[in-house]
């Protein structure tokens, strides 16, 4: 029986693990997760949206550049709660102060530091045990993609086509690597689950972001290459954003040979994402029903499968496979036809509201009329913030604004500017909305003009954003606090206290 969503007026902060500095000022890590609930309940909240936990792809920084359905990311690892690590070297010590005082997250430092500590840990570990073999091919993927330094798709044929006797071969040969890796995943796991399991016990539940698909040179495709095609990418068709509509760069799903081999790939994202998270959501909802496909030669685009009927069938089959593990909320936002979000709603899976973009013509849709089985949210990681929407907007549209009426306060001559005031206003319409659920990403809730990601550009801009608080600053410096005890305060008003 697929699990339904948790109802009942609740609020979360969007902070992903990334936009953290520990007890140290060093990078976020999966052993903080109980501190951080315990801001987060100050501030009323009870559900912590994350990034996707996964390990990305090697050079890459974006958490939906996931190397693997399964590993998770090593830079989160708490390198101080580690048994096996007695004391960190002097040159790493070094290293880590000086990426302490970087303004923005310095990805490739940290995995360089974590990686010689774990390197360490792990000879000590395996004086006493072998590493577990729960993640073995993922473990050979990742050594075999280190030793090559580049894609699994222009590896020899042997290795490439997975050639029972190659792989062996690679086995015996990269053992001392693969234990290592698995050791790695061992600790980050570990961490990880004891975290959830403290916030759990203080009552914060884990929202988790499950990616629609993963990286063509991922562990995922190269081990399960029956259920892709590789003559096409992912992507969106032309909107109002992308005249030309995105390509994604995503290997696309076979999505009949999955399901005529039982689902197996779909069933173990599922599983892993239930050991991982109390809720996840699942991103990009409408390509489970009809996944938009661009040929490599540069035909025609199309979908799959090609008409409503098949692609309901689809999605709704998905969602409850999804669904028999953990609660399940959709990302439906973009080009959405009509027949998704009525599938959404007969199945009560709550899909997402974004304030502004929930207008008829410009002209604001009620947020006391929005459904209650859904998620409100003043913005995503992909979006800018509030502060730079509104004061970005054209006179018409803020016109539209003003005319709601918490929002009539505003009116003045500081309207098109983002004060205190207007952040407040924003906030209070968000909380007063119907959804059972609202998701606010911290920098919304700080009011500032920072943002996670910008879609379609590239660069350390993106992914990096960190607060400038270490967490024990979070419970005493005057602006997190001012910001929790605001958030609390809207909780109480708008009864947001489950």
């Amino acid at each position: 029986m697929a699990h339904k969503f948790d109802l009942g007026r609740r609020t979360g902060i969007l902070l992903p693990l990334s936009t953290l500095r520990g007890s140290a000022g060093d990078l976020g890590s999966y052993a903080d997760a109980g501190r951080v609930a315990d801001w987060l309940l100050g501030a009323r909240c009870t559900l912590w949206q994350h990034l996707p936990l996964n390990e990305v792809s090697p050079g890459q920084d974006s958490p939906y550049a996931a190397s693997s359905s399964f590993a998770l990311e090593p830079v989160y690892v708490d390198l101080r709660a580690i048994p096996d690590l007695e004391n960190l070297a002097s040159d790493e010590e070094v290293e880590l102060g000086r990426l302490r005082r970087q303004a923005r997250v310095d990805f490739e430092g940290y995995r360089r530091v974590k990686r010689a500590a774990l390197r360490r840990a792990f000879g000590r570990f395996r004086e006493r045990e072998r590493g577990t073999d729960r993640i073995e091919d993922w473990a050979l993927y990742r050594a075999l993609h280190d030793e090559r330094r580049k894609s699994w798709r222009d590896w020899e044929p042997g290795l490439r086509d997975r050639d029972p006797g190659a792989l062996e071969e690679a086995r015996a040969r990269l053992r001392e690597t693969i234990d290592e890796l698995c050791y790695v995943q061992w600790v980050a796991d570990s961490q990880w689950r004891a975290g959830r399991a403290e916030a759990n016990g203080k009552g914060v539940k884990i929202l988790g972001d499950l990616p629609f698909m993963v990286a063509e040179d991922s562990s995922d495709a190269w081990s399960l290459q029956r259920f892709f095609r590789f003559d096409a990418t992912v992507g969106v068709p032309p909107d109002a954003y992308a005249a030309e509509g995105q390509d994604w760069g995503l290997p696309v799903p076979r999505w009949e040979e999955m399901r005529s081999a039982g689902d197996p790939w779909l069933r173990q994202r599922a599983e892993r994402a239930a050991e991982l998270y109390d809720v996840f959501r699942v991103d990009h909802v409408v390509g489970l029903y009809r996944t938009y496909a661009r040929p490599l030669d540069k035909g025609p685009p199309f979908f799959i499968p090609s008409d409503e009927p098949r692609q309901r069938e689809q999605g709704e089959r998905i969602l409850a496979l999804l669904g028999e593990k953990a609660e399940v909320l959709a990302e439906d936002l973009g080009v959405v036809p009509d027949f998704v979000r009525a599938s959404l709603a007969r199945q009560e899976i709550p899909g997402t509201k974004v304030l502004r973009w929930e207008n008829d013509l410009g002209v604001p849709r009620d947020v006391a009329r929005f459904p209650r089985v859904s998620v409100a949210v003043t913005g995503t990681h992909d979006t800018e913030s509030l502060s730079t929407w509104w004061e970005g907007l054209e006179d018409g549209e803020r016109e539209h604004q003003l005319r709601q009426p918490m929002l009539a306060p505003l009116r003045g001559p500081s309207e098109k500017k983002f004060i205190p005031q207007t952040k407040t206003a924003l906030l209070e319409l968000a909380f007063s909305s119907s959804s059972d659920a609202l998701l606010i990403p911290i920098t919304d809730a700080l009011g500032w003009q920072d943002r996670m990601n910008a879609p379609g550009t590239v660069g350390t801009h993106n992914w990096t954003f960190r607060l400038p608080w270490s967490l024990p600053d979070l419970f005493s410096a005057p602006v997190p606090v001012a910001v929790a005890r605001e958030l609390a305060h809207l909780a109480e008003r708008y009864g947001r206290t489950r």
